[in-house]
């Protein structure tokens, strides 16, 4: 099996998955936003506030467009599947994995999400922010897991092992 690459909303768990499912499968495992703060040597959030947010929608995008791996759990930051060069090449190299969220959970899970990274324009809100991405989620999506309320990780871990599995 090639990559598996992890999408959905901040908050939806793919870096927590990603590490979890990496061990299970013996896989590696990368998360873009870790490698771009590594770059960059700030977190994602002094990148938005020092440089702006087109200019860290264009760092993730080199990083997701230019990745080269083999056998790896790629965790993408949330706003990559807006970048479709990022996304068209994430596609060609591994299985692409919507987890769904739905946003009851990920304003729990994220509660105030100010200095979290997000890459949205101050105006937005969380909801916003699901509404644009969500076509892009299941545009590149080759499968969707949803969130099951009440679920340890492991059982969602098994879930998406399941449908890699079909």
């Amino acid at each position: 099996m090639k990559n598996i690459i992890l999408t959905g909303m901040p908050g939806s768990g793919k870096s927590t998955l990603g590490v979890v499912l990496a061990r299970r499968l013996g896989y590696g495992f990368m998360d873009t936003d870790s490698v771009i703060s590594q770059k960059e040597k700030k977190t994602l959030q002094s990148i938005i506030d020092e440089k702006g947010l087109e200019y860290f929608l264009g760092v993730e995008c080199e990083i997701g467009s230019t990745v080269m791996c083999d056998r790896v759990i790629i965790a993408t930051g949330g706003s990559m599947v807006m970048s479709s060069e990022a996304m068209e090449h994430l596609s060609e190299i591994g299985t692409v994995v919507f987890i769904d969220v739905p946003i009851e959970e990920l304003k729990r899970r994220l509660g105030n999400f100010g200095d979290r990274g997000i890459a949205m324009q101050g105006t937005e809100t969380l909801d916003d922010v699901l509404r644009a991405r969500l076509p892009y989620y299941e545009k590149y999506a080759d499968i969707v897991v949803k969130y099951k309320s009440g679920n340890s990780l492991e059982e969602t871990v098994d879930d998406i092992i399941k449908a890699l599995n079909k």
